[in-house]
């Protein structure tokens, strides 16, 4: 991508602030509400103005106005996130955040961990953007909160809930590549309990998912099938709760989703998978007063992978790795004085796998404990968090973090933050046979970030600058041994900025991220961290006119690596999608859309093609009380 995209980007964002001042007109309601509340940042609700760490929400009125057909879509250009995708929708997808690795990142949903034990990723191709109500984004280290994987932040997805009444919900999608989707579902709230069920069916013939040859090693997939690479997800989603008194309540959530995917034949995993993820929670809340609060939270999450050689009409099982991970965790918060509050907490989980692969060791328990400070003091503000985490493989470890805020007039405000994070070494790492070495110790972060920010009613910017330091990074000696020997220096800068202006809405982030090796004595010192782009942005402009309304979203990085020596360049890109929504009348939506309108071709991963100009028309109901 050119550098002018990101001048604009940054020039535009940068200017926000200066054009809303000059306007006074009234404006319609902002998608991007000041007074959000986001509780992954503390586990506890705060407010997106008064979070000393930088958090981000996007909420189901941005996600039906995105018409984004996967969540990979609705998060992609995102301040801090960058992503790598091996050939198109469902496919194998790493995210980035800030830099870190994609194990490096913790996913929770509905407050449940998920991810495979064995590889240490979540599978979030394969959760369905109909089943969720928002997503929460906090960028920098939160293990001193939540224990490992925490070490580039913490995304949090909650699943759709229920509004005040009762509400239906229907969605029926078709677009290029035979793309067929449809989603219904339901919700009621009275004045003790409340339901919501969610069902969604997604299905797409695909595009080629690699351009590789059977030529030999370094050529993609190592198979020449161009074929197209299909997808299919079948997903429900129910969420309940019930208010048992004035101060106890009790709340529990399912979501399954079941897929199957076909890839271009590869001599090691084969060509088609099912998959399933499975995401089981309850919690028990006792409130008796404003200044007191308990809870306690089960959860288990089933990462299933089936791979299979397939040919001819016959299916031959490759291999197996399912992943169960259950957790449980109480906290109890505690309000004193003006606002002070402490809040202390234990969390307990034990990973379980089967698979064909014979592992050395297939289950590991770990049990952490934390407490938090937070306080108010005018215009200043503080947090302070310590965690301790004893795990059955590799003993303790503790963690910390310190933020501050200071509100100095005119809605600007500065934060500073610091923490440390881990992230304990995954089945794979430990246990695969020939491939891994059961002494390693966790992987150690170190992290700065100093933001700065601006809040108004119509109009908002924020800057945030951070480095960030990995020890003890997992990788390969000169032998080929698995030890802990790298380490990495992560420095980056983010801006967003809103805008509500004469009936346009706004949305600009920006990104620069310098993802370092920075492994003493290695022949890839200094290199960039592979797939990883150093720049990257995202425009979104809405503009409504009566029942109709527009829409534009730009996006595009620049350049990265695909391999640690740095010596296979990707290009960097830019698309643009085109929105376009009708309102029939006050239940009743058409939308329709065209997603890379200008065809760019682009790799985030050597050798597998991305989705050129795609169309996609959707129907939409949402009932009205």
């Amino acid at each position: 991508m050119k550098l002018s995209y990101h001048t604009l980007s940054l020039a535009l964002a940068l200017a926000l602030p200066g054009v809303a001042a000059a306007q006074n007109a009234p404006t319609e309601p902002a998608p991007t509400r000041l007074d959000d509340i986001t509780v992954t940042a503390t586990r506890t609700p705060v407010s997106i103005e008064n979070s000393v760490v930088p958090v981000q929400v996007i909420d189901r009125v941005q996600i039906d106005r995105s018409q984004a057909s996967s969540l990979l879509e609705l998060l992609r250009g995102r301040a801090g996130l960058d992503f790598a995708n091996q050939g198109g929708a469902g496919k194998i997808t790493s995210l980035f955040l800030r830099g870190s690795n994609s194990n490096q990142v913790l996913v929770l949903v509905d407050g449940v961990r998920i991810g495979s034990a064995t590889n240490g990723m979540p599978t979030l191709q394969d959760l369905p953007v109909d089943q969720i109500e928002r997503v929460e984004i906090v960028r920098g280290p939160r293990s001193s909160l939540y224990g490992s994987e925490a070490i580039g932040g913490v995304i949090q997805i909650f699943t759709r809930a229920a509004g005040q009444g009762l509400q239906q919900n229907l969605a029926l999608t078709a677009g290029s590549h035979n793309l067929r989707q449809a989603s219904a579902g339901f919700s009621n709230r009275g004045e003790r309990g409340w339901i919501s069920a969610q069902g969604g069916y997604q299905s797409t013939d695909g595009i080629n998912a690699c351009r590789g040859t059977a030529a030999g090693w370094g050529a993609g997939c190592y198979a020449d099938e161009p074929d197209r690479d299909g997808y299919r997800n079948t997903s429900i989603n129910v969420r309940g709760g019930y208010a048992l008194s004035e101060a106890l309540s009790l709340e529990g959530h399912m979501l399954n989703s079941d897929s199957f995917n076909e890839y271009d034949g590869s001599i090691f995993g084969g060509n088609e998978a099912d998959n399933r993820q499975q995401v089981y929670g309850g919690k028990l809340a006792w409130a008796p007063s404003d200044s007191f609060r308990l809870s306690a939270q089960l959860g288990r999450s089933n990462d299933q992978a089936d791979s299979y050689f397939a040919a001819g009409g016959a299916r031959t099982l490759a291999s197996v790795f399912n992943t169960r991970r259950d957790t449980a965790a109480v906290q109890g918060d505690i309000k004193f004085g003006e606002g002070q509050q402490i809040s202390a907490g234990a969390d307990w989980q034990q990973d379980r796998i089967e698979s064909t692969t014979a592992f050395d060791v297939d289950n590991r328990d770990n049990t952490g404990v934390f407490v938090e400070y937070q306080g108010g003091f005018g215009a200043h503000s503080l947090q302070a968090s310590v965690r301790n985490d004893d795990n059955e493989q590799f003993g303790n470890h503790t963690t910390g973090s310190l933020g501050y805020g200071f509100a100095f007039g005119h809605g600007f405000r500065l934060t500073a933050s610091a923490g440390t994070g881990f992230k304990a070494p995954t089945f794979n790492d430990l246990y695969y046979p020939g491939f891994s070495n059961p002494d390693l110790k966790p992987e150690e972060s170190k992290s700065l970030n100093l933001g700065l920010a601006q809040y108004a009613d119509t109009w908002n910017w924020t800057f945030n600058a951070y480095e960030t330091r990995i020890d003890q990074l997992i990788g390969y000696d000169s032998s080929f041994a698995l030890v802990n020997v790298a380490e990495a220096r992560i420095r980056g800068a983010e801006l967003t900025g809103y805008l509500s202006l004469a009936g346009f809405d706004l949305n600009a982030q920006a990104s620069f991220t310098d993802p370092r090796d920075h492994t003493a004595g290695a022949a890839t010192y200094d290199n960039l961290l592979a797939r990883r782009a150093r720049t990257s942005g995202r425009l979104d402009v809405d503009k409504s006119f009566g029942p109709l309304r527009l829409g534009v979203t730009a996006a595009g990085s620049g350049h990265r690596f695909d391999n640690a020596a740095n010596s296979v360049r990707l290009a960097g890109y830019g698309t643009v999608d085109v929105r376009v929504e009708y309102a029939i009348n006050a239940e009743w939506s058409l939308q329709a859309k065209a997603a890379n309108v200008f065809d760019r071709d682009y790799e985030t991963v050597a050798w597998y093609n991305q989705p050129g100009r795609e169309y996609q028309l959707t129907l939409r109901y949402n009932s009205k009380n």
